[in-house]
C-alpha cells in the first residue's frame, strides 16, 4: 500500500470525521456511551482510542459483553464504517441487541489511519503483536481492555486488498465457525463471498478459515472460559460503502446466532 502524503495541519481533522458520527449517537442515545480506552503520545500528539458502549434491552443479570474491533490496520476504513453503520442501526433498532452489552473500539490503530497505512507510525503491523510483550502503545492499551473486561466475544472487521469477495477466521474452536458461517451468508446479500480453497495462504471452506497468523488480536491467553473469536474481511478493491453494509449484515447475523445459542442453553 502506497503511503499517502497528507499535510501535519489535516491530522486532527481526519480523526474527528472519524469519531464524530459516534460522538454524535453518544450524545443523542443514552443507549450509548461514549468513554476513551486509553492514550498516548506520538510526535508530541497525543492520541486516543475510543471506545463506544451499546447496552441492548434486557435484564441486566447476565449480559453477553462481545468486543468489536476496527482499523487495526490502518488503511482498511470499510471496518470502522461498518461500525458505524451497526451501531446506527441498534439505536434505531435496539431489540437487536436485546441482551448484549457491545462494545465499539472503531480505530485501534490512528496513527496508521491518518497515515494511510497498514502499519502505525512506528512502522509496526499491530495485528502480528498481541501477547508478545509489544512495546506498541495501541497493543498495550487494547490488551488491558481485553484482560479487565473479559469480553464474552471478540470480532475484528478487516479489509482484504488480495480478496474478490467476504471471508471470514473462525480460529481455534468449532463453535467459532458455527456463528462465522450464518454471518458470511448474511454478507453475501451485498458483496459476493470467496470460496478459494486457499485464502492468505491457509485452507479455507466456502469462506471460512480454520486457522490464523500469530499475534492476531485475540482473546488473553490465559482467560477461561474461551470467549468466541471471529474476524471478518471485506473485499477492499470494492466501493468501502458496500464493504461497511455487507459487514454490518454480518455483524447483525451473528448476534442473531449468539442469542440462539445461548437460548437453547449452549455456552458460548
Amino acid at each position: 500500500m502506497v503511503k499517502l502524503t497528507i499535510p501535519e495541519r489535516l491530522y486532527p481533522h481526519m480523526l474527528r470525521r472519524l469519531y464524530w458520527p459516534f460522538l454524535a449517537l453518544a450524545e443523542s442515545c443514552p443507549q450509548v456511551v461514549g468513554t476513551v480506552a486509553g492514550s498516548f503520545v506520538v510526535d508530541d500528539r497525543q492520541y486516543t482510542l475510543p471506545r463506544f458502549q451499546f447496552l441492548g434491552p434486557g435484564p441486566t443479570a447476565r449480559r453477553m459483553r462481545v468486543a468489536l474491533f476496527a482499523l487495526v490496520h490502518g488503511d482498511e476504513p470499510a471496518g470502522a464504517l461498518a461500525l458505524r453503520l451497526f451501531l446506527e442501526r441498534l439505536v434505531a433498532r435496539p431489540e437487536l441487541a436485546a441482551g448484549f452489552d457491545l462494545f465499539f473500539y472503531p480505530v485501534c490503530n490512528p496513527t496508521g489511519y491518518e497515515d494511510g497505512t497498514r502499519h502505525n507510525r512506528s512502522d509496526r503491523d499491530l495485528n502480528r503483536e498481541f501477547w508478545r510483550d509489544s512495546a506498541e502503545p495501541e497493543v498495550r492499551i487494547l490488551e488491558a481492555e481485553l484482560s479487565q473486561e473479559r469480553f464474552d466475544g471478540l470480532v475484528a472487521v478487516h479489509a482484504d486488498d488480495t480478496s474478490d469477495g467476504v471471508y471470514g477466521y473462525a480460529p481455534g474452536r468449532r463453535l467459532n465457525e458455527r456463528l462465522l458461517t450464518p454471518a458470511l451468508r448474511a454478507s453475501e446479500a451485498v458483496l459476493p463471498l470467496n470460496r478459494s480453497w486457499v485464502i492468505d495462504g491457509f485452507p479455507a471452506a466456502e469462506g471460512v478459515v480454520a486457522e490464523c497468523f500469530d499475534g492476531v488480536l485475540s482473546p488473553p491467553p490465559w482467560q477461561e472460559p474461551r470467549p468466541f473469536e471471529v474476524i471478518l474481511e471485506t473485499p477492499a478493491r470494492a466501493p468501502m460503502t458496500r464493504q461497511g453494509e455487507a459487514a454490518c449484515c454480518a455483524l447483525e447475523a451473528l448476534l442473531f446466532e449468539c442469542r440462539a445459542f445461548t437460548e437453547q442453553g449452549m455456552n458460548l
